[in-house]
């Protein structure tokens, strides 16, 4: 349990109520993202207040009004996911920089250049999020995120999503191998077996996954293969 001189304040406005708890600023983030973690841990007192400043508690009215119940518990881990935990400002910094870090990682799979047909690299998407003055939220959804950061990056880049079809061609004794490894990138269109031993296939891929693709069946196959994006 964190030390009230520790702690700092989550606050949720919730069906014309105002909420506020105490507690531990790291495992409160932490339990934001959905890590799991004891809520005696992470409160520095078991109550649940409308000014925590003041030590005005909620009322049970109020809390039955919003919640449909008491329980501090059930209530205080209401509050955390929902509401607003007060942040210090390094770790707002870094909640920022690990939500950009998976918004860049996001575009960079499922995006490509409409006019080549090629990934754009991160760094590309990075520096056109920099000149588009994205602002990352550390709280809101990555995907929510990433509609908003296309939206606004296309004005620097020509980038869409777009799903790829590539054809490939390997030896038959490494197309197990190969085969099972597609799921982690797409899916197969099409499959045949060739007279002299070999396998060809149509695979479809999101556009950013290319290079990625084409660096694993190269390693699985020694460099014996075709590929052709259609």
């Amino acid at each position: 349990m964190v030390t009230l001189e520790d702690a700092v304040i989550a606050r949720l406005e919730y069906y014309g109520e105002h909420f506020e708890i105490l507690v531990d600023p790291d495992l409160a983030a932490d339990f934001k993202r959905g890590k799991e973690i004891e809520l005696e841990d992470i409160l520095a007192v078991e109550e649940i207040f409308k000014d925590a400043k003041k030590g005005d508690k909620a009322s049970e009215e109020a809390m039955l009004k919003a919640f449909e119940t008491t329980d501090p518990a059930e209530v205080a881990a209401f509050i955390i996911k929902k509401g607003q935990v007060q942040l210090t400002a390094q770790q707002r910094k870094e909640m920022q920089e690990e939500k950009r870090k998976m918004i860049v990682a996001t575009i960079t799979r499922e995006a490509i250049n409409p006019q080549t047909k090629l990934p754009h690299p991160a760094r590309r998407i990075e520096i056109a999020m920099e000149e588009a003055k994205i602002h990352v939220d550390p709280f809101k959804s990555v995907d929510e995120q990433v509609t908003e950061t296309l939206k606004a990056i296309r004005t620097k880049i020509p980038i869409k999503f777009e799903k790829v079809q590539v054809a490939i061609k390997i030896p038959g004794d490494v197309q197990g191998k190969v085969y099972n490894i597609i799921p982690e990138f797409g899916t197969t269109k099409n499959e045949e077996w060739q007279r002299d031993g070999s396998w060809i296939a149509v695979v479809e891929i999101p556009g950013g996954m290319q290079d990625n693709f084409y660096q694993r069946l190269n390693e699985l196959t020694h460099g014996q293969l075709e590929t052709k994006l259609l």
